[in-house]
């Protein structure tokens, strides 16, 4: 059974000022109809966020907002996070610094 963004968000719940986010698939082919090899894909920046954290508050105890939310695509530094498998899928979890920009549909 497929689990839903709802069981594994309950399974698995970012902290603090952490996102917790699921890197999307890269191009198999390319423009051209070239084929490319799992060995020759780079690993995707991109990635769908999963779960956000209690978020982080400022000096003067006022919570400052997340820049994203939950089914946001988003791109992220390349070697930033730490990656986290749950029944055989693999999540990254992040600071929400590390993110770059919010992808607009």
């Amino acid at each position: 059974m497929a689990q839903t963004k709802e069981q594994t968000q309950s399974k698995l719940r970012p902290l603090g000022n952490r996102v917790l986010v699921r890197r999307l698939e890269a191009e198999e082919t390319l423009k051209g109809g070239i084929i490319l090899p799992d060995t020759a894909k780079k690993q995707q920046e991109s990635a769908e966020v999963v779960a956000i954290g209690t978020g982080k508050k400022d000096k003067q105890g006022k919570e400052i907002p997340f820049p994203v939310k939950v089914g946001d695509v988003i791109l992220m530094e390349k070697y930033s996070g730490q990656e986290v498998t749950i029944d055989d899928e693999t999540f990254v979890i992040l600071r929400a610094d590390d993110l770059i920009a919010v992808v607009e549909s």
